[in-house]
This record gives C-alpha cells, structure tokens and sequence, in this order.
C-alpha cells in the first residue's frame, strides 16, 4: 500500500529527518503587511508616546485657518490623551465654551487665557503665553 504525503514535512519524516514547526512557517517582520492566508489580519502593535514636557504649558491665541475666530491652543503639557480630555473638559467647563483635543493640544474657543492659566496653574502647571 502506498502512502501519501500530504506536505513536505511528512515526507522529510518518511526519510527519517525531523522538521522544526517553527522552521516551517515564515517569520515576516515586515511592517507593511495586513494579511496573511496562513495568519488572516495581522495588525502591528500601536505604540502611544507622550511628547515630554518641557516643565511649560504654552498657552497661544490663535485665529489662522479658523475664519477670524479665535482659539486657545494649549500645548506642552506632557499628559496622555486620557489626561488631555480631562483636563479639556475641566478648561471648557471653566471658560463655558466649547473646545477639543487635537493631539496633543488643547483647543478651547474664545479667548480666555487668563482663566485657563489660572486653572492650570490651580493644577501645578508653568504657564507661559505665546505670542501677542
């Protein structure tokens, strides 16, 4: 009776050799790849960095690219973006304006510089006006 192999690795038994399973399937470390037939979907592990601070939560008023209304920018806080919206939350709430968090800035609208450094400031931050 004959036998059939049904992949390399049973053949190279037939004739005595062991196979190593890890030989068998190919380590891709290649950045671009999404899919794989062998693996499905690969997705990469994200990485979150925190751009360090400098020990300076910069506060600039800012109107470009915004049809002449103005924002506050806020950055160089040093926080995650967990932090970020909760200490966003607490600037707009303050100032009774909107805002986002854009990366890793802070935009409150108006212009409401004094109480947002009075509020970071509460928070143990540096504040330092940029620009006019």
């Amino acid at each position: 009776m004959t036998k059939k192999f049904t992949s390399l690795s049973d053949l190279a038994s037939a004739f005595g050799k062991e196979t190593d399973e890890t030989t068998n399937k190919q380590q891709n470390n290649d950045q671009s790849l999404v899919y794989s037939t062998a693996d499905g979907r690969i997705t990469q592990p994200k990485s979150v960095s925190v751009t360090p601070s400098d020990g300076y939560a910069k506060v600039r008023r800012e109107t470009k690219g915004r049809k002449g209304k103005g924002v506050v920018t806020i950055t160089g806080l040093g926080l995650d973006n967990k932090a970020l919206k909760e200490l966003a939350k607490k600037l707009k709430q303050t100032c009774g304006t909107g805002g986002s968090v854009v990366g890793e800035v802070i935009e409150v609208q108006g212009d409401k510089r004094e109480e947002i450094k009075a509020v970071l400031e509460k928070r143990g931050f540096k504040v330092k006006f940029i620009g006019g």
